[in-house]
């Protein structure tokens, strides 16, 4: 399973609590990581994996206590169901892109090589990062580079593409990173142009629409007393997962009923994001902005 290291992988881990008869989701299977810690946990449970990407179907293990669904984790409830499978233990969700997905360059997430302008999850869906950069209108961009990307110069980059491809089709990620040259000062390179692909790619995979439905989802299936456990990589994934575990709703506002006590689904298990140890920053340099949050069901 040398596909990538696992992050916050103990932590994760500790947050299922988990129960050798359970029967828990790994709804990013990926490399394979944290299944194969959780199913070192098991005994007779069962533990039901996710994972659009068909490179992931590679890392399998040949375990009768693992079942591997390859789809996208916001039809959860669905899979689960055609499984005979109505409530679980416990979720686990690794958000955002393995390092393999980055260092595969024909796949277009890295900023570092230069690839076909692809970023998609699923190789078998439509719509790609070529389609959004080179179809989408100005203000549909500017749109995603702001909402997404959460980017200052959202309409300038959104203006530039549109300039550039004019004259040109983008199609590679150099291509691209042409097209917005001038609004990239090399001081904050990376950061910029991280945040670009970033937009790009979440709209591209529609990852904020999935996350919603998995964790809605995830909310309904888990028993009482079960355990959600979610690592994400950016403030826009983390702030929904917050949301979720502090209020039961993805604004964070707490509904009260008659009597004015908090209606709540899940109890905070970690008040603060558990963050990477030195130790692990050292080793894995992805685990860099993870935040681990886990949540119990009421």
């Amino acid at each position: 399973m040398g596909y990538h290291e696992a992050v916050l992988l103990d932590e994760s881990i500790a947050g299922l609590s988990i129960q050798p008869n359970g029967i828990y989701v790994d709804v990013t299977f990926g490399g394979g990581g944290h299944s194969k810690s959780i199913l070192q946990k098991l005994e007779n449970g069962k533990l039901f994996a996710f994972d659009q990407d068909s490179d992931a179907q590679q890392n399998c293990v040949d375990d009768t206590r693992l079942v591997l669904i390859a789809q996208n984790f916001r039809f959860i409830k669905k899979f689960l169901r055609l499984e005979g499978i109505h409530e679980v233990d416990g979720i686990l969700a690794d958000l955002g892109v393995s390092s393999h997905q980055f260092d595969t360059v024909d796949r277009g997430f890295s900023i570092r090589e230069n690839g076909d302008l692809d970023m998609r999850m699923n190789r078998e869906q439509e719509l790609s990062a070529k389609t959004v950069v080179n179809d989408y209108e100005y203000n549909e961009l500017s749109r995603i580079f702001r909402k997404f990307g959460e980017l200052n110069n959202a309409y300038a980059l959104a203006k530039s593409i549109v300039n550039y491809r004019e004259e040109k089709v983008i199609s590679t990620t150099e291509d691209l990173k042409d097209a917005v040259k001038e609004h990239v000062p090399p001081h904050k390179k990376n950061k910029i142009l991280a945040q670009l692909f970033q937009a790009i790619r979440i709209e591209v995979n529609d990852e904020m629409n999935a996350l919603k439905d998995m964790l809605s989802q995830s909310v309904d299936l888990l028993k009482k007393g079960g355990r959600l456990s979610v690592i994400s990589y950016h403030s826009l994934e983390d702030r929904l997962v917050k949301n979720l575990i502090k209020s039961g709703n993805f604004e964070g506002e707490i509904e009260k009923d008659f009597y004015g006590i908090p209606k709540l689904v899940l109890n905070s298990i970690n008040r603060k994001p558990i963050t990477a140890t030195q130790e692990e920053l050292d080793s894995n340099p992805r685990s860099r902005s993870a935040k681990l949050r886990v949540g119990q069901k009421v």
